[in-house]
């Protein structure tokens, strides 16, 4: 990458202020950066160079007068395209939606990030309609790792985090339904955060109903912290978005851990089986966290599989997606989304209804475990990434993507804060993440640890060098 490219969004603003590059000059870097990688990875579904730059050139506008439109102007942000945004299709990954049409309205965290300047690069790529956890769709095609093309980048949000790994702008939006954001940050060494459900508002709805979160890809939680003072903006449209933070999230992460109570569960009491050099390089970021002032306690929460449960909700969301296709239609839909609509349409009101009370009982269980920890501590996944093409490991056994993400969708359920941080490579180069979740309305917190780990050293992988 070339030294443009390879800043993040604060280190950028800052470089604006002083006159030291423009955000013409980003904006172009970023922009080939994001053609050369695209024929290698698949990240995006559009790029729109003219918009970009006709933006970044009104941006330099305001920088030059002294009056920048907010915090992130002049930022190339990429979108994923599950998010509406005025001025072209958001066609979902899917062949069932027209790219004609009326394209005027913007959800509320890109339209919170136009009010503030930023640059919008194009639109990243997602598996259809979001439903799994990597990034391959019968539209759009397969998206690959950063870090070794023959391997998945995660998904849903995985041409988002693969455009951030590799230098195609520092900002990205994802959704995140059941590790949406968290895996594919994991896959590809970057910063990826759930937020506390209704901390971002979102509109429409998704079909997949409260599990469904928006957040930010960032090189590092500084960045997150940043994109996140802009997205948590008010938006009347989403009747179940949280109340304006009262503060700003930049200012969480310098607090440090001294003295925080970290919960660190290296495998659920057992329940997971975690590759050998995941664990070893989750646990070192623990031993470093300790090092740091936190009082690390090795305890698992009361997590008893929640699965079946989450299929429920998850696959009920899926029959609502579908519901309005037509046969011609559905059978264009990817074959694993068609099946899981299929269970979900014969799931009853009842059937649903105990899902939500399984829902309600853990995020009882994790609210009272949070009484006693701070922080909750796990590996983001127990693998590092895979074939690309496949839903699961291949020889793994599972059906399906939750059989190897059990440390992230049940966060979900609970609508808590929770981010992966990068903390190392495996030795095939591959990046391993560690997650940190803590309870609701506590994103800062979230923020503070991650941050903690990026100035100790410990988080933060190299960038690919190969592409």
């Amino acid at each position: 990458m070339s030294e443009l490219t390879g800043f993040g969004a604060v280190r950028l603003v800052d470089g604006y202020r002083t006159g030291e590059f423009s955000p013409v000059e980003v904006t172009r870097a970023a922009l080939e950066r994001a053609e050369r990688v695209q024929g290698a990875v698949n990240a995006f579904v559009r790029l729109d160079a003219d918009d970009a730059l006709a933006r970044a050139r009104e941006s330099e506008e305001r920088w030059l007068r002294g009056a920048p439109a907010g915090l992130v102007d002049g930022v190339p942000v990429t979108v994923k395209d599950l998010l509406p945004m005025r001025g072209g299709p958001t066609l979902r990954g899917s062949r069932t939606v027209s790219p004609e049409g009326r394209w005027e309205e913007d959800a509320p965290s890109v339209a919170r990030l136009r009010e503030h300047g930023a640059v919008f690069l194009g639109r990243t790529t997602t598996p259809e309609f979001g439903w799994k956890a990597v990034t391959d769709s019968p539209l759009t095609g397969v998206t690959r790792n950063p870090y070794d093309t023959s391997r998945t980048a995660g998904g849903s949000s995985g041409g988002a985090a693969a455009a951030v790994a590799l230098g195609a702008g520092p900002l990205a939006l994802g959704t995140d339904g059941g590790g949406s954001v968290r895996v594919p940050a994991a896959f590809c060494g970057v910063f990826g955060l759930k937020p506390t459900y209704g901390r971002v508002p979102l509109y429409p709805s998704s079909p997949f109903g409260t599990l469904s979160h928006v957040g930010p890809l960032t090189r590092d939680a500084a960045d997150a912290a940043l994109l996140l003072d802009v997205i948590s903006g008010p938006d009347a449209r989403d009747w179940s978005a949280l109340p304006p933070p009262t503060g700003s999230f930049v200012r969480e992460p310098a607090g440090g851990v001294r003295g925080l109570r970290v919960a660190y569960s290296p495998s659920l009491g057992g329940q997971v089986a975690v590759r050998p050099a995941v664990a070893a390089a989750v646990r070192r970021a623990v031993e470093a966290l300790a090092a740091l002032g936190a009082y690390v306690t090795e305890t698992d929460p009361d997590l008893t599989e929640p699965v079946d449960a989450f299929h429920t909700l998850w696959f009920s969301g899926a029959a609502r997606v579908v519901q309005r296709l037509g046969p011609h239609q559905r059978e264009l839909l990817d074959p694993g989304l068609r099946e899981i609509a299929g269970l979900g349409a014969r799931l009853t009101a009842l059937d649903y209804l105990a899902a939500v009370d399984v829902r309600v009982d853990l995020g009882r269980r994790l609210g009272r475990f949070h009484e006693a920890y701070d922080v909750l501590v796990t590996p983001t996944v127990p693998v590092t990434a895979f074939e690309a093409g496949a839903e699961v490991p291949k020889g793994s056994g599972h059906r399906r993507w939750t059989g190897w993400t059990p440390f992230t969708y049940p966060f979900n359920m609970t609508q808590q804060p929770a981010a992966s941080v990068p903390v190392g490579l495996d030795g095939d180069g591959l990046p391993v993440g560690l997650q940190v979740v803590a309870a609701r309305h506590r994103d800062g917190l979230v923020l503070r640890v991650a941050h903690a780990l990026y100035s100790a050293g410990v988080a933060g992988v190299e960038p690919s060098s190969g592409l």
